[in-house]
C-alpha cells in the first residue's frame, strides 16, 4: 500500500535561512538582531525610575526604522537552587543562608530583545499565515546593503540609548550564542533551559502542541478589547505597600531570578 501521508523535514519549515554578521536572516529576507537583557530586581524601582525607564525604551524605540519589531521575550523556567557553601571566604551569615534555599525551587528569569527589519508588505501579514501553515516557502530578494546598514546603524544607537539610562542593560549575542549547541536556537525548540538538552520530537496536532512530553498552552490577545483602557508605566502593589511607603509594580516584567517559591 503506497505511503500518501505528507510528511517533510523541519529544515524544510524553518523559517531562518543563515546566520550572518551576528544577525538571524529569514528565508522572507527579514534581518534580526538578538540582546541578553539584564533588567532591574523585583520590587527595587521607585516611581519616578519607571518613568524613566519608561522614558528610555520610548526613546530607544523612536530611533528605530520603519516596519521594525521589537519583540521581548521572558523565560520563566522552574529550577532548583544549588548553592555553593564549599569555599572558604563564604561567611557564616552567607553560608547559612545558601543553606538555607539549597535545593529549593524557583523561577529563572531569563529576558531577550529581538529587533527585526521586516517590509511593508510582510507587516500587513496575519499571525496566522505562518511557515508552518504555508506548503512552500517563497523567499523574497535580500534588501540592498544600504538598507541594512541603516538598520544595523539605528540598533547600535537603541542599544547605546538603553545601556546609558543605567537601569537596563542589552548584551548583544554574536552568531555562536545563537547557533551553537546549547545556544538560544537550540534551547528554543527543546523547550530546555539547560544547556546541552538533546533535541526532542516536535508533533503539531489538530488539538496540541508537542516538544518532547512538554504541552505547549499558548495565550493571545486576538483584539483590543482584551486590553485594560488605562495603563501606565507602574502600578501599587498593596501586599507589599503600607500607608507610608509605596511598592511599585511595572507593565514590563522585572527580573525574578530570586522570587523562591
Amino acid at each position: 500500500m503506497r505511503n500518501i501521508s505528507k510528511m517533510t523535514t523541519l529544515e524544510n519549515k524553518f523559517p531562518l535561512l543563515a546566520i550572518e554578521g551576528n544577525c538571524i536572516i529569514s528565508k522572507d529576507a527579514d534581518v534580526t538582531a538578538v540582546y541578553r537583557v539584564e533588567l532591574p530586581e523585583l520590587f527595587t524601582v521607585t516611581a519616578s525610575e519607571y518613568e524613566a525607564i519608561h522614558s528610555t525604551w520610548h526613546k530607544a524605540i523612536r530611533v528605530l526604522p520603519h516596519f521594525t519589531v521589537v519583540h521581548k521575550q521572558d523565560w520563566f523556567l522552574k529550577e532548583n537552587y544549588h548553592s555553593d557553601i564549599q569555599k572558604d571566604e563564604v561567611s557564616f551569615l552567607s553560608r547559612s543562608y545558601e543553606r538555607h534555599f539549597n535545593e529549593r525551587p524557583f523561577l529563572n528569569h531569563e529576558c531577550y530583545l529581538y529587533l527585526t527589519k521586516t517590509t511593508k508588505q510582510r507587516m500587513a501579514l496575519q499571525s496566522n499565515f505562518t511557515t508552518l501553515c504555508r506548503g512552500s516557502i517563497l523567499p523574497k530578494e535580500i534588501k540592498d546593503e544600504e538598507t541594512v546598514l541603516r538598520f544595523l546603524e539605528s540598533v547600535s544607537q537603541f542599544e547605546r540609548i538603553m545601556n546609558d539610562s543605567g537601569f537596563i542593560i542589552l548584551k548583544r549575542l554574536n552568531a555562536s550564542d545563537i547557533s551553537r549547541k546549547g545556544g538560544l536556537l537550540e534551547r528554543y525548540f527543546t523547550l530546555g533551559g539547560k544547556r546541552g538538552t538533546p533535541l526532542k520530537d516536535i508533533a503539531f496536532g489538530a488539538d496540541e502542541v508537542k516538544i518532547g512530553d512538554n504541552i505547549l498552552c499558548l495565550h493571545t490577545l486576538s483584539g483590543t478589547d482584551y486590553l485594560p483602557s488605562r495603563v501606565s508605566s507602574d502600578s501599587r502593589y498593596e501586599k507589599l505597600s503600607t500607608e507610608k511607603s509605596a511598592c511599585n509594580l511595572s507593565y514590563f516584567p522585572t527580573r525574578r531570578s530570586s522570587d523562591l517559591l
